[in-house]
């Protein structure tokens, strides 16, 4: 595939997003990847390799620590007492960036798909954000971060991540 002009492309190894602009790095966000490492097998619990787009964008207009269930907010706002009342919830917070692979066998279609696995860029609790891999598969970012790339990107922008 030929390099689209913008992009996103997501670094596992730095545990960066970089969006780009004609092959130069224009911002460059921390984020979280999975702490079970690169895959694409549904299930696995890892973030998927490959070429992606934007499937959808979720949570316009949408508070800051909005929290979301299945794409949907839950009417809650992140906070410490949230938190200790939910101590194993995977944190969705403010914004969402659906992802759909684009490579069929690789993450798209059958067990390898992106969109059915729920891959997403999402906001989460900015504590969560070290540089290191743990999330569940979803890409990860502070929620100032999140609001950010939200209003620079539309669903269809292509996503790199590796």
């Amino acid at each position: 595939m030929n390099l689209p002009p913008h992009y996103l492309h997501i670094s596992i190894a730095h545990q960066q997003l970089y969006l780009m602009d004609h092959g130069k790095q224009a911002l460059t966000y921390a984020v979280s990847t999975a702490k079970n490492g690169a895959g694409e097998v549904m299930g696995s619990e890892c973030t998927p390799r490959g070429w992606h787009k934007i499937r959808a964008k979720i949570g316009d207009k949408q508070a800051l620590n909005t929290v979301f269930i299945g794409r949907r907010p839950t009417a809650e706002i992140y906070s410490p007492a949230l938190k200790h009342a939910f101590p194993d919830r995977d944190w969705i917070l403010t914004r969402i960036l659906w992802l759909g692979g684009l490579q069929p066998g690789k993450n798209r279609y059958g067990q390898v798909d992106s969109s059915w696995r729920y891959i997403y860029i999402h906001g989460c609790p900015d504590e969560l954000i070290t540089g290191t891999a743990a999330s569940h598969g979803c890409i990860r970012m502070k929620n100032k971060d999140i609001m950010d790339l939200y209003q620079r990107v539309e669903p269809g922008l292509k996503v790199f991540i590796e």
